[in-house]
């Protein structure tokens, strides 16, 4: 009986941590429905605002394969956090070349997450307080511990490739010790 008892509060409490994937809610600020939180690419691309863009935006795209080379070593053991709006003119231009990008360099989807923002650029419960998201979209690169390697903010300053190229290769900051 006791068994049963632990048993039924584990899997109460992981149920209350568990959050809801493609959520959506009335952003008071836009006036219209947005996806927030994290998301599959399967919810955000099918998500109707999101969609008209993505599907025009991901089928024009050609991307710079003269950087693939070099992006298929440097992303090697790296993740990507992509933190949007479904309702941002900016992230509905570039997550779809960021993913065209990701698809030529047969990139495991498990290697890319996925958080959505309101028009605040808030998601619920804190997901994305320690990341001081301040524009959308912002692709964060992450070595394997989760240590961010770096990061492109709205649009890239050259290219989404070169951008990449750029941030992945650099050499990682040396720490000075103090006394």
């Amino acid at each position: 009986m006791k068994n049963i008892l632990v048993a039924l509060l584990l899997l109460f409490a992981m149920n209350a941590g568990a959050q809801e994937l493609n959520k959506k809610m009335e952003d008071p600020n836009r006036h219209k429905q947005v996806m927030i939180n994290q998301c599959t690419r399967e919810g955000i691309t099918t998500f109707p605002e999101f969609k008209e863009s993505y599907d025009a935006n991901y089928s024009s795209y050609v991307a710079d394969s003269t950087q693939f080379d070099q992006l298929t070593k440097l992303l090697k053991n790296k993740k990507v956090t992509i933190v949007l709006g479904t309702w941002c003119g900016d992230s509905k231009y570039q997550v779809p070349h960021f993913l065209k990008i990701m698809d030529k360099l047969k990139i495991d989807e498990n290697k890319i997450a996925f958080i959505a923002v309101d028009g605040n650029k808030h998601a619920e419960n804190g997901l994305i307080d320690n990341l001081k998201i301040e524009r959308v979209p912002t692709f964060i690169f992450t070595d394997k511990k989760g240590t961010e390697i770096g990061r492109i903010t709205e649009h890239p300053k050259e290219s989404l490739e070169k951008d990449m190229v750029n941030i992945l290769s650099a050499p990682a900051p040396t720490k000075t010790k103090t006394k």
